[in-house]
């Protein structure tokens, strides 16, 4: 989409005339991402995270390819050929920290990502389509996740295959052949790791086309912004180039510093000591947790401990588990509330921080062992999931009575100065 007032691509220089006549890459990038880009003018900061993502993504790349030329995709050589590469090769224990860490990043930023679109309803008309094709990013973020996380071969990434493609035995009829049919036999092995290592290598970069595909949807009705409100005129935006880059770039210097301080000082923190443990079938580790981003839906998984009828409990844990992030595909037409924004939506509000306190419990209990009191907890927390989004959600778009929203974007941003159009209004209370 380009708004009338966008400020047009002309290039002055002959060479950058001769290009753009040529093939137009310079006027492409110009229109996506610089000036030609105008945008709503009161974005804030958690506007950040989608760049902040693929910045993230671009670290994954780089280091994971400089990783696979070291790597041997064979059960035989696989561990001792990570230890090589953080022992004897040049950097490459800064290669390896940055890409396991990396994951852990690229997912952190990720999750704001989506509770800020969930907070301000950017998964409502006109941006169904951004929001749906962001959920495709994250599906296979986490599958590209759980094939990276078996390569190292270690305890944990031998165990965890095992428990997850084990998850598809739990179908009926067709279940173990598919088990079978993922991992190449009938354990994890050499085929496994060749088939894992061929996807994970491959995966990010269609992670890569669908951003492109995210990022044009998102260039169609143009970027939301915190009152919901859409833009009404050019005084509602701002070029995205040099006001947004800057903006931008702020934060990518906050997520390196964070990511550094990580990497350089507490590169373990996040992973689990048993990984460093050769991949050994005779020998089960005492607690199977896989990596820490994917705990809140393992905590719904083992949730289900009680056969149903003729459904086994296994298999009602995975199509919970499943199902979870299944129904974040139909939040759109979940939420029937013409209001966007959290910030005119007072109960909306409540419930959503109640959602956000729900989902790090069953975080912290994905972690915890299968035992009681940790069991029950999970059953309580995971049913407020669903209730949330098949109850809660629907009940509240139809009988909330939100805030009066603003005229425009000017005036909400002026509004919040004491000011409108030079005359002085009340503040409203934050």
């Amino acid at each position: 989409m380009s708004f009338p007032w966008a400020e047009q691509y002309t290039p002055k220089n002959p060479v950058m005339v001769w290009i753009d006549d040529k093939l137009p890459l310079p006027r492409l990038a110009y229109n996506a991402v610089g000036a030609g880009y105008p945008v709503p003018r009161n974005l804030n900061y958690f506007w950040n995270f989608g760049v902040l993502a693929g910045l993230a993504l671009m670290i994954q790349i780089v280091t994971g390819v400089i990783m696979a030329m070291h790597y041997g995709a064979n059960d035989l050589v696989a561990f001792s050929t990570v230890e090589q590469t953080m022992r004897d090769v040049n950097a490459g224990w800064l290669m390896r920290y940055a890409h396991a860490n990396g994951a852990s990043f690229f997912f952190i930023v990720v999750y704001l990502h989506i509770f800020r679109g969930l907070y301000f309803g950017s998964y409502k008309a006109p941006r169904e389509m951004v929001w749906l094709l962001g959920l495709v990013i994250f599906l296979l973020m986490m599958a590209t996740a759980f094939m990276g996380y078996v390569l190292p071969w270690g305890q944990m990434s031998y165990w965890g295959a095992k428990v997850i493609t084990g998850l598809f035995g739990a179908i009926p009829v067709v279940g173990e052949p598919i088990q079978t049919w993922l991992l190449g036999g009938f354990a994890p092995g050499n085929a496994s790791l060749n088939r894992f290592f061929s996807l994970h290598f491959l995966l990010p970069f269609v992670i890569a086309g669908v951003i492109i595909l995210h990022i044009w949807a998102l260039h169609i009705p143009g970027s939301s912004n915190p009152t919901g409100v859409e833009v009404k005129g050019p005084q509602d935006t701002v070029p995205f180039h040099p006001y947004y880059t800057a903006k931008d770039g702020f934060g990518a210097g906050v997520f390196l510093i964070a990511f550094c301080a990580l990497l350089f000082f507490a590169p373990n923190f996040l992973g689990h000591p048993d990984n460093y443990i050769e991949a050994n079938p005779l020998s089960t580790p005492a607690h199977i947790v896989p990596e820490w981003y994917f705990w809140p839906f393992y905590a719904i998984l083992r949730a289900f401990t009680v056969d149903f009828f003729f459904v086994p409990a296994k298999l009602l844990g995975v199509l919970a588990m499943f199902a979870s992030i299944l129904l974040l595909f139909f939040l759109p037409w979940l939420d029937t509330s013409p209001v966007r924004s959290g910030k005119y939506r007072p109960t909306f509000n409540k419930f959503f921080w109640i959602l956000v306190i729900d989902v790090l419990i069953l975080g912290w209990l994905g972690g915890a062992p299968a035992e009681e009191p940790f069991v029950m907890m999970s059953q309580v927390a995971a049913a407020y999931y669903f209730a949330h989004f098949l109850i809660i959600l629907p009940l509240i778009s139809r009988s909330e009575k939100p805030l009066p929203l603003p005229g425009s974007i000017t005036e909400a941003v002026l509004a919040k100065y004491g000011k409108t159009d030079g005359a002085t209004v009340a503040v409203p209370a934050e």
